[in-house]
Order: C-alpha cells, then structure tokens, then sequence
C-alpha cells in the first residue's frame, strides 16, 4: 500500500474542472506579468500556460509551482498543446512579435496577424464559451483579426485597449494634483496608440470637471500646460521600452484587472477595444477603446459618453485610421 493510501481514506470523487480557468497565450514578459499579476491577487486559482517554446514553458511553469505555498495553491499548468487548455473562462492572448524602439504598434500588424491564425482558432475549439481577451499589438487591430477567425459573438472578444492609457493618464493628473489616482476620474479612448483621445472635457475629482476650472485645460493655449500629459501617456511605451526594452508590469496588471472583473461578474466600466461601429458617428467596422460595463458575459454594455465636437472628430479620424490598415490585412 503507498503512502498516500495509506494516509487518506477516500469518501468524494475529487473534481478537477474548475469555472474560473484562465489560459494566457505566450509566456512573454507581459504572458507572464498577467499570470503573476492573476495568482498574486488570487483572481482565479486555475491558469494554464500556452507557448511554442517548451523549455521557456517549462522553465516558467516550474518556476510558479515551487511558489505555490506563497499564492495559495494555485494549480499551474503548462503546455504547447490548446487541448489543455480545455474549458477556459477568459483566454487572454499575449503572444506576438515584440514591438521595437522606434516602431509603432501599427507596424506589427502583418506578422502578428499571422501569428493570430494559429492560436485563435484552437482556443475556441477547446473553449467554445471562452471570452477572449486581445493583449497583442497592435491591439485594436488584432481584437478585430481575432473576432474575424473566432466566429464568437462580439461581446465575447474584445482587446485590453486603453484600459493601461486611461491608468497612465489618471496618473499622471493625481501626481500634479497631489491626490490619488483612482481618485481623477478621466478616460482616453479611441486606439491605443498615436492616435488616442483624451476626453478632457470629462475629467474630474470628486465630481468637479477641471474643465469648469480652466476652460483652457488640455488644449494648445492651455498656460499650465496639461495637453502634456496626453503626450506622455501617447510616449510611455516608447520611453519605458527605450530604457528597459519592454513594457511588462503596467499591462499585466490591466488584463489582470480586467479578468477579474469578469470572473468575479463586478459590471465594473473599464476603457476597452469594442467594435465601435454606429457609436459616435462611426461607420467603419472596427474596434476601438470606449468605456464599457464588463461582466460574465465579456461586454455588457458599451457608456454612450458624452463628447464634446473635437473629440468625436478625433475618435472618427481614429477610426479611419484604424479601418485603412485593416483593408491591407491577409486574414
């Protein structure tokens, strides 16, 4: 008789399936910071790890498991295999060429549509009720590429957006204010990337819209200068990968956040990529950040936000950006 028949006296049947698995495509630094981000929090004690590499997967999976006792016993797996991921709640897809110092997210679109063809396809057939979530650059462009070849409702893909802008720019206000920044409440929409809207005529702490203080705030005129800001949430992905190669940290803890907010069903409004067609005078099939109620169903409901005329100019040219490079994608 073994040890462990010997010490147990079996009374249940013990299940594994569990209804909160998260599979995260690519075990990156960003796969990665979502996975730690996912297990330090306790969002979900069941993820599964996917990548083409086996000894970077293997090394990674390890690597979480010997630290099991300090993340409460999560179970960990890890495989090359989309079998494995059977069953998942949120498949979140981080894989993709990294972009470089000095390209824009745009100019990743090809390579990683390309690499998109052969991961969306396995997930849903494993996970036919999955949400799934885009990380991948560029993200609004690749949200729209997965909708395309999963064949799942639209509610149920939608991309990280600017989720990790509008926390870059709530920032950035509380340290001129000298508050917190979950308490500012202001929102970039539109892509994330060169071409985000900063909707300044609704930013406001505690109710009071900056904009009644200083009608001039966050256009060119403005003499404290606050359209800065919306420079450096656009320039902070090329500055921190300047510096340390990659961004990491910041976005793992937005697809964290995210996730919890549907596995935990909290109708929690986050800034993510939707398709935005018929919204704002949009007629462009194409997704693009708007705040949105999140739940167990992926998009609840997308806020039909009040914009002043410049930033629903700038949404639409958003749009149209986004919709002439997606007529040069091989789908």
């Amino acid at each position: 008789m073994s040890v462990k028949d010997s010490l147990f006296v079996p009374v249940g049947e013990p299940i594994e399936k569990t209804s909160n698995r998260v599979t995260v495509v690519g075990t990156g630094a960003v796969g990665m910071a979502t996975v730690v981000s996912l297990l330090m929090q306790g969002i979900t004690n069941d993820v599964v790890l996917i990548d083409v590499m086996e000894d970077k997967l293997k090394g990674e999976l390890m690597d979480l498991q010997h630290g099991a006792l300090f993340l409460k016993n999560p179970k960990i797996s890890a495989s090359k295999d989309y079998a494995d991921s059977a069953g998942s709640k949120v498949c979140i897809i981080t894989a993709g060429a990294r972009q470089q110092e000095g390209e824009s997210r745009l100019d990743l679109v090809q390579r990683n549509t390309d690499i998109l063809k052969h991961i969306v396809p396995p997930l849903v057939q494993y996970s036919p009720d999955t949400i799934l979530m885009i990380v991948s650059n560029p993200c609004d462009i690749l949200t729209y590429v997965a909708w395309k070849l999963s064949g799942l409702p639209v509610n149920r893909v939608f991309g990280s957006g600017t989720n990790l802008d509008t926390s870059r720019f709530r920032f950035l206000i509380s340290q001129r204010l000298g508050c917190s920044s979950s308490s500012v409440h202001g929102w970039i929409i539109g892509e994330h990337g060169d071409t985000s809207v900063p909707v300044w005529s609704g930013v406001n702490v505690a109710g009071v819209r900056l904009k009644d203080i200083q009608p001039k705030m966050g256009t060119d005129d403005d003499p404290e200068g606050w359209k800065k800001l919306h420079a450096d949430v656009i320039n902070a992905a090329y500055e921190i990968i300047k510096l340390k190669g990659y961004t990491n940290w910041a976005i793992g803890l937005s697809a964290a956040s995210l996730t919890n907010t549907i596995l935990k069903n909290l109708h929690n409004v986050h800034a993510v990529s939707v398709l935005v067609q018929g919204h704002h005078g949009i007629t462009e099939e194409v997704y693009l950040s708007l705040p949105a109620i999140l739940g167990d169903t992926g998009v609840v409901s997308i806020v039909k936000q009040t914009l002043n005329p410049d930033e629903q100019a700038s949404l639409q040219k958003s749009a149209k950006a986004m919709a002439a490079v997606q007529a040069d994608l091989k789908l």
